[in-house]
């Protein structure tokens, strides 16, 4: 099974929980700022970033509305922020919209609480398949 994790970070927060979920599924996490597409097939995207005023980053937007049924298996979502899981539900109506299944689970961690939740985010990335 060929995974995959993608992220959107302005702050470094969800960076360090892309990581976390990287390390537990055993690739690289990899900034959509470095990468702005998939270069191949992937079954499980792990696709993440923060609302930022309340309001997804466009970059991240764009990469989802970029994404193709013929890219990925499925999605699993990841967010960080203050008290929003905004992102998660935005990012998961655009996906489906495409065709493209996206994991029920997805991934939270508060931005006061990053550091406590990087056990928890690896141990997602293991049980996602």
């Amino acid at each position: 099974m060929v995974k995959a994790v993608r992220y959107y970070s302005k702050l470094g927060n969800t960076k360090t929980i892309a990581e976390a979920i990287a390390e537990g599924a055993g690739v690289e996490a990899v900034s959509i700022a470095d990468e702005p597409q998939l270069k191949t097939y992937v079954d499980v995207l792990y696709l993440g970033g923060a609302p930022y005023a309340n309001i997804m980053a466009p970059e991240l937007k764009r990469y989802a509305e970029d994404l193709s049924k013929e890219q990925v298996g499925k999605v699993v979502l990841f967010t960080t922020s203050n008290w929003s899981r905004r992102t998660v539900l935005a990012l998961k109506k655009i996906l489906k919209e495409k065709g493209i299944p996206v994991d029920n689970d997805y991934f939270y961690a508060h931005m006061l609480n990053i550091k406590g939740r990087v056990a928890a985010a690896q141990e997602f990335g293991k049980k996602t398949q």
